[in-house]
């Protein structure tokens, strides 16, 4: 039984046709924190679905009794709901969701902004499955996560240039390597290759010179907004008058690397290796994949993190 006061609904002594209406009608009076109890004579697990469905992830449902003859749920309504908060939100409160959106092609980096519901809506998937899905998810993952959030701005720079930009370096030239020598032995078969080449120069073309404007002008002003703060000093003006110019460019250009990146699975159907791929050609889709994994992880951290942040420390030692 619980231990603190609570309104009890008692299923059974309400009419059955005003059963759910009652339910949700109180669950919509209260406040986010609060929580309310029912109790059933079974299983009221249908109900959880249907909050669900209704409602959205914006709710905890425990059980307090679990019959044979009576159940007792606690029903409270949480702070934010799968609704509103955007797939770079969801990440950023746990990074594990990352691999489990990526998987369903689900773009939590350059389309962090928008919700989940959004999301699937855009993609033809059915909401309710997915949410379902990732709360199983969650539960079965045992990968620590990453407090990107509490880390400094300095040093997220620092682990952004020396892990997401060092991977680009390291591996974007045999992409390209590896995509002109397939296009040349297989495009008369797979003439969709000739598109995917193309689409590998646009991006190393886009990404280099996006990452030496970030190390050479943004990343450095970042890190000297976040010595001032730490040392309690104006910042010298800059050229582009404020962090939110640059970041907007920046933005501008993943969105513009991460819509190739989907030409690129579309073209290929998923990454999808056909029978008479030679090793080239399975090993091209393979780094392809791999690479635009990174890529969604890298565009996270600078979209939904880093440049929020410093947007927000910036307007600190301004006003």
């Amino acid at each position: 039984m619980p231990t603190i006061q609570e309104y009890t609904l008692v299923v059974p002594e309400l009419e059955p046709r005003l059963k759910h209406s009652t339910i949700f009608a109180h669950y919509d009076q209260i406040g986010e924190g609060e929580s309310f109890l029912i109790q059933n004579d079974h299983d009221p697990k249908p109900l959880y679905y249907q909050l669900l469905a209704e409602r959205g992830n914006q709710f905890t449902f425990d059980y307090i009794e679990n019959g044979p003859e009576v159940w007792l749920i606690r029903i409270q309504k949480n702070a934010k709901s799968g609704d509103v908060l955007t797939l770079g939100e969801l990440v950023n409160q746990d990074f594990r969701l990352a691999s489990f959106f990526s998987k369903l092609g689900l773009d939590f980096c350059c389309g962090g902004k928008k919700t989940l519901k959004q999301a699937c809506t855009e993609k033809s998937m059915d909401y309710l499955d997915v949410l379902l899905q990732m709360e199983e998810f969650k539960g079965s993952s045992q990968d620590a996560k990453v407090p990107y959030q509490d880390w400094s701005l300095d040093f997220l720079v620092d682990y952004i240039v020396n892990t997401h930009h060092q991977y680009v370096r390291k591996y974007l030239p045999d992409i390209q390597l590896f995509a002109a020598k397939v296009m040349q032995v297989h495009g008369d078969k797979h003439p969709e290759l000739v598109q995917v080449h193309q689409l590998v120069e646009e991006i190393a073309e886009e990404l280099t010179m996006h990452m030496m404007k970030e190390e050479q002008v943004l990343f450095p002003f970042i890190k000297a907004l976040t010595l001032a703060e730490k040392i309690q000093e104006k910042v010298a003006p800059i050229h582009f008058g404020t962090v939110r110019n640059p970041i907007h460019m920046m933005e501008v250009e993943h969105e513009q690397v991460g819509q190739n990146f989907e030409e690129i699975r579309q073209l290929t159907h998923n990454y999808q290796i056909p029978e008479d791929a030679c090793g080239t050609y399975t090993v091209l889709f393979q780094m392809l994949h791999a690479f635009e994994e990174d890529l969604h992880v890298h565009i996270h951290l600078e979209n939904n993190v880093l440049f929020p942040q410093s947007l927000e420390l910036e307007k600190r030692l301004v006003h």
